[in-house]
């Protein structure tokens, strides 16, 4: 089985269970919305990168995505919001396994074909902000046939393959478990 299609059933229940419950799901988002989103992706994608160093993103140039995430965080355009729901980040273990690492990189570079389609569905609602993680540095497809080419160059072995959904689901559990810790009802839902 070629990992890209192991890897998206490994996740589809937990990618459709995110598509509808984070803060951006709302029938009509609004800033709030858009904050509590930005938190919930710095409080897992900390810890991660942290433990996870450059891992397969290496392959790719570089971007830094928790520097976008924090300028979006520090916009004008959000001071003065209610408090935010205070998220409690899970440890994350570092794995030696590349991959296992690749799995998890798959759900990273994957978030930015989302953060695409709900820029162009948001920019002008959520305006002025500039949703800058959401717009990335452009179109995420050329970047995404990168890193598709990439994983599918380092996790061709049927046990590689199981160890990159391992990745994955812990990447995509640690996000849901995130959200569901969260202290306060999300921006945009009764």
């Amino acid at each position: 089985m070629d990992v890209l299609t192991a890897l998206r059933s490994a996740t589809a229940e937990r990618h459709a269970e995110l598509d509808t419950r984070t803060p951006l799901a709302a029938a009509a988002p609004d800033l709030r919305a858009y904050r509590d989103h930005l938190q919930l992706l710095e409080a897992w994608l900390a810890p991660i990168q942290s433990a996870q160093g450059a891992g397969p993103q290496q392959a790719l140039p570089p971007r830094d995505y928790l520097a976008l995430i924090r300028s979006d965080l520090a916009h004008p355009a959000l001071a003065g919001l209610p408090a935010a729901p205070v998220l409690a980040p899970e440890a994350w273990t570092a794995q030696q396994d590349a991959a296992w690492r690749w799995g998890v990189a798959y759900v990273i570079e994957g978030s930015q074909l989302g953060g695409a389609v709900l820029y162009k569905r948001l920019a002008e609602r959520l305006a002025p902000h500039p949703l800058a993680y959401l717009r990335g540095e452009g179109s995420p497809g050329p970047r995404w046939q990168q890193f598709l080419a990439a994983l599918r160059g380092a996790v061709v072995t049927p046990a590689q393959i199981e160890q990159a959904c391992q990745g994955a689901r812990q990447a995509f559990d640690s996000l849901i478990t995130l959200l569901n810790s969260s202290s306060a009802e999300p921006a945009g839902h009764p």
